[in-house]
Formats: structure tokens, sequence, C-alpha cells
């Protein structure tokens, strides 16, 4: 299929696949290989989702790359490899990008196209979904593979165009090299994504000024090399690694631990937390099993890597500031990094502490303090992305009824498996807000979930059926499920886009099911028996002769 344009006169397409990530990757080769009549869409002119767009200094996954990469080919298995344990933005861009060639995916695709609407009619059955560009299109399905972390967040800060040098968001990082030689340069934000810049830009800058609101937890990557011996095991071995990943909670092969934190005596709990500092990686989240839902257990742990970050950094205030309080560790999401605490014993490196001296400010020569102004040469947001339900609000969603989306998601998101909702029959999501989403692997939630859809759809075309979606009985028993896990787990004590904090106006609250991913499996499945029993269905009709 080729770029050219598919009007509304055509004849309707099978499925609509919005997004080029590794969601919409899969999605666009299942459908195929299905033999359905697909389009693909693309805002970016390339594949890969957000690491098409996040190439910012020091872009790197924070979940080992034997891990975070598709488990449905074998194939692809065998022919790849990865260089490093934790794949930096341009292996990982190459490893997508050897997808797409070795699947042929990319004549799917019409790129720098965004979705501005889509709209179910009643009675043809059909979703007509217009792109940015005014054209229509007519589909049996949409599938909205567009991501949990795909609408960078646009920074709330007075005077943020005001800025005459360079500025740029770590979201939508230019492809061109940046300098930072010689400059002043001032990072925003401090998440995962500021802490793998400013340990990178650190020690080429002028300097450099960390503007810090909320201090986040970082543990030690450790990363390194793959010998070609451990390559080779991993190839042999990874029929099992992958089927493990899928029984496990976290839909991947990071450690994980059935020993709660009070049933090993403190000095056992140290050399474990030791060893796991050590090992590096998310060893430390799996050291426990119940960091997450007891709190004295974590504040163990919580202070354990503050007596570390007092160890690493020289300037015992700066220290103090950069350790976190308040929150439990891990309710943010976790992170990596190679050097950020080392970093700040630089001496051209500025911690500038937000709370105590609040961001006022852009100015045209940099940023406003309460206590005065910081004059830069480059600016770096890091002010994370509008989560979860960013991507799919960004534009109309029109159901039954004349029902929009946003009306129906604005008390927070609602859907059943985050997979599809009451009112919008055949409009399903994959990663939606309402499944797993940051808290498992991603690339497996989508594989998942597009398994799903593809079981949903065969279903229907066997059985002379045109529509379908979740009961709004069944659609409530699922968010009541969400909702009452997420009472109990510590992910919910954190201001942090994961409850939506971070946006202003938003809802506020847990939506992520915290029950792990092999639970989620097993409520796809149970969702899918005795013929999809808790989905009401729409038998197909001579709709042209109405």
């Amino acid at each position: 299929m080729t770029n050219s344009a598919v009007t509304a006169s055509a004849a309707p397409l099978d499925v609509v696949i919005v997004g080029g990530g590794f969601g919409g990757m899969y999605a666009t080769y299942k459908f195929r290989e299905m033999g359905l009549k697909i389009q693909s869409f693309e805002a970016g002119d390339g594949l890969g989702g957000v690491w098409y767009w996040n190439r910012y200094p020091g872009a790197r996954v924070d979940l080992p790359s034997i891990d975070y990469s598709f488990a449905f080919s074998p194939e692809i298995d065998q022919e790849w490899t990865w260089s490093e344990e934790f794949a930096a933005q341009p292996e990982l861009l190459d490893y997508i990008n050897f997808v797409a060639d070795r699947l042929d995916l990319r004549k799917h695709f019409r790129f720098n196209t965004r979705i501005a609407s889509a709209v179910w009619d009643e009675a043809t059955q059909l979703w007509t979904l217009t792109t940015s560009t005014g054209e229509a299109i007519v589909t049996r399905y949409c599938v909205m593979a567009t991501g949990p972390l795909s609408v960078p967040k646009t920074p709330d800060i007075k005077g943020y165009e005001k800025f005459r040098g360079e500025a740029y968001m770590a979201g939508k990082w230019p492809h061109q090299p940046v300098s930072y030689a010689g400059k002043r340069v001032g990072v925003i934000g401090t998440g995962s994504t500021g802490i793998q810049i400013v340990q990178e830009v650190g020690p080429q800058a002028g300097e450099l000024f960390v503007f810090q609101r909320t201090p986040s937890f970082t543990m030690p990557m450790r990363n390194k090399k793959l010998s070609p011996d451990y390559v080779a095991e991993v190839k042999r071995n990874y029929p099992g690694l992958r089927a493990s990943a899928r029984l496990s909670a976290v839909g991947g092969l990071r450690p994980q631990s059935t020993r709660a934190f009070f049933s090993v005596p403190p000095e056992t709990r140290r050399v474990l937390l030791e060893d796991a500092w050590n090992l590096g990686g998310l060893c430390m989240l799996g050291t426990f099993s119940d960091l997450l839902v007891n709190a004295e257990a974590n504040e163990h742990v919580a202070e354990f890597i503050r007596e570390k970050i007092g160890e690493v950094v020289k300037d015992p205030v700066v220290a103090e500031k950069l350790k976190p309080r308040g929150y439990p560790v891990f309710a943010r999401r976790p992170c990596l990094d190679t050097s950020y605490y080392e970093t700040y014993n630089l001496p051209n490196v500025h911690l500038m502490d937000c709370i105590e001296d609040p961001i006022q400010e852009i100015t045209e020569k940099g940023v406003r303090l309460a206590s005065g102004e910081v004059e830069l040469d480059m600016i770096i947001f890091a002010t994370g992305y509008d989560g979860l339900t960013g991507a799919l609000l960004a534009f109309d969603v029109i159901g039954r009824n004349g029902q929009n989306l946003r009306d129906k998601w604005a008390d927070g998101p609602k859907s059943m498996l985050g997979l599809g909702m009451a009112g919008f029959p055949n409009f399903f999501t994959t990663v939606g807000p309402n499944g797993p989403s940051a808290l498992a692997n991603i690339i497996h939630i989508n594989e998942n979930d597009v398994d799903w859809i593809a079981r949903a759809i065969t279903y229907m075309d066997d059985n002379g059926l045109c529509a379908m979606e979740p009961t709004p009985e069944a659609e409530a028993r699922w968010m009541d499920q969400v909702r009452e896990m997420a009472g109990r787990s510590l992910v919910s004590k954190a201001k942090t886009w994961y409850v939506g904090a971070n946006i202003e106006g938003k809802p506020q609250g847990l939506t992520i099911y915290t029950g792990g991913f092999a639970k989620y499996v097993e409520s796809c499945e149970a969702a899918a028996q005795g013929n999809f029993a808790v989905y009401s269905f729409t038998p197909r009709r001579a709709v042209a002769a109405e």
C-alpha cells in the first residue's frame, strides 16, 4: 500500500493502526498476516515511537536489551545481536529499523500524518478517521497504538517562549548534533530523562545548572558490553526466556523475589541490598517482594539509597538536596544512571533547588528564580509527558450517541482491560491507561494486546458480527478492581505522571492496573472466555439496504 490518499469514497479498510512504535509495528504485522486490509499512520517520518523522538543526550533503555525487544519472532531473536546490556537510543532505533525491513512494514505506513478525529457511524457500523491534512479514511476497526508516553508536556512556566538562546524539548530532540562546549546550559526536570541528560551534558558544558523541584531515586545501571559467549547462550535459550517473561509480574526478566523484607534479619537485609546495589539495574526493586505494599519496608530501602547518595556526593549540602523524601521509593518511575550523583562533584555543575528558590519565569536571557536571574546560553526542558491519556485525548474520538471520549474520561480514564471502552465499539487501544502500562514490559504488553484484539476480530468475522464493545457492567467491574488494587499500592502515594499530577487540571488518581503482567494476561484470557461473554455484539447487517 502506498502513501497515496485513501478517501472516504474508497472501500472501507478492515483496520486502521495509529502509531509507529513497537505496538503499531506489531499490529501492522499481525493484521497484515491475517489477510486484513490495513493502513497505518505515524506522526513522525520514521518508525520507532518514543525511540524515534527521544534522541536527547544519554537516552538509553532501563530494561535489559535482550528483554526489551519483540518476543513474537524466533527468527528475529536469532538474527539480531545486542551489543550492550542496556541499549542506547541509536542501537534501539537500529533494531527497530532492522525489524521494519525484515518484515517489510514501512509500505503500510503513512508518515508525517496525524489523526485529527475519529467518528463512529451507527448506520454503517464504521469509523471515519480524518487526518491532519483533511483526508477521510473509513474502517471497520481502529487500533490506537499511541503508547503511554507520546505527548511531551509543554513546560507550564511563565515566559517559556521568551528565551532567545537555544531551547530544546527532550521529547522532541533535533536529529542534528548539539554542542554544549563552553556554554551555560540549564536543565529543567530531574526525572529519568533529566538524569540521563545531566550525566551526559555535565562533563561537556561550560557550566551546567540543574533546576530540581522533586529529586528522584536513581540507582546505578552498571551497564556493560555483552560478550559473544553470553549472546550465544541467550540465543540458545530465548524460547525459555520469553516464556518466563510472559509468566512474570513485570512481563520481563528483571530479578524478582518472594522474600518479604522483614522475613530476614537486618544484617541479612543489608547484605542483600549491598549486593543489589553492586549488581546494578533494577535488582534493588526485585530484592524483596513487598516494597510496593509495605511502607515501613519501603522506607528502609529508601534510607539505604539516601546513604549511598551521601557517600558519592562530596558536598553535604548538595547531597542532602539530592536525597528524595516525602514519597516512597519506586512510587516514581525507578531511574538508572551511570554517573548522575558523581556529576555533582564537577566544579562546573550547579544544583538549583527550586523548592527553596522557585522558578519565577523564563526570560530572554535565562531563568529567573526568586533569588535572581540565571543567564543561560541553552535550556533543555526535561519536563515529561502527558502520560497514559494524552495521545488519546489529543483529538476528537466520537462514539455511540455522539459521546466524546473526553467527556467519558472527564473524571479519569475508564476502559475494560485498557483494551476498549463501552460506547466506543471496535475502538481498541494497546497499552491502554487501565492495563499494566508503565509498570511492566511495554513491548510484551503490546504483543499481548494486539494478539487479543486479533482474536476478537477473528471471532467477529467467523460469527457474522460487525461490532463489539465491553458491557458497561464489565467495564465498571474492571475499574473497581483497578482502583481497589491501586489503593493498596504505594505507587499511588507520589505525585507523578502515573497519577496525572504533572498536568494542571488533569484528573488525579492511579488508573494503572497494579496486579502485574501475568495476572493481566489471565484477565484478558478470562474476558475472551464464553465467546467474549462480557462484551456486547452487533450482528452484521445489510447496511446498504437501510
